[in-house]
């Protein structure tokens, strides 16, 4: 399968513009995040869910640092 965060607004919406790239594995999407989650945060993502393929494994999780 295929991991990839689902980018979303603080409603749960998609957002437009940043996007996530495939990973081959949940160690890998999980190290992604930690590397970019402040740079995403910025970016106007107020949360992200992973997904294996078409299946949610965890998520929303806030980008808020608080």
């Amino acid at each position: 399968m295929s991991w990839i965060w689902r980018l979303e607004d603080a409603h749960g919406d998609p957002v437009t513009g940043p996007a996530s790239p495939t990973h081959p594995n949940q160690s890998d999407a999980e190290s992604w995040i930690g590397e970019t989650w402040r740079e995403l945060s910025e970016a106007g993502v107020a949360q992200v869910t992973l997904l294996d393929g078409s299946k949610r494994v965890y998520g929303p999780m806030s980008l808020s640092e608080q």
